[in-house]
């Protein structure tokens, strides 16, 4: 059964161009990785800086395995400098099988 990931991010004012940057750097490889089903970002019409970042992954194992690679290190330390206050995520599972 599939992982949802929903990362919400909220930029420091004049911040909101290096967070979309570093959020958007971040869709081309994961879509690249085995495990990744699908990596959008969102940006909120109604909120500046506010985005979220919506990503499935297989299973938990290559969601783990996302966390470790250069561009998600290298992403973090941007968001450091950027974020307003801490990434909320949340880690989502279907509430039951389809059928």
């Amino acid at each position: 059964m599939s992982l949802v990931v929903v990362a919400e991010c909220v930029a420091e004012p004049g911040q909101e161009d290096r967070l979309r940057t570093a959020l958007e750097a971040l869709i081309e490889p994961s879509l690249d990785e085995p495990g990744c089903l699908a990596y959008r970002t969102y940006a909120d019409p109604n909120i500046p800086g506010h985005m979220v970042v919506v990503a499935e992954w297989t299973d938990p194992e290559a969601l783990a395995r996302h966390g470790t690679t250069p561009y998600v290190r290298h992403a973090r330390q941007v968001l450091d400098l950027v974020l307003a206050e801490p990434m909320a995520v949340r880690r989502l599972m279907a509430a039951r099988p389809p059928g």
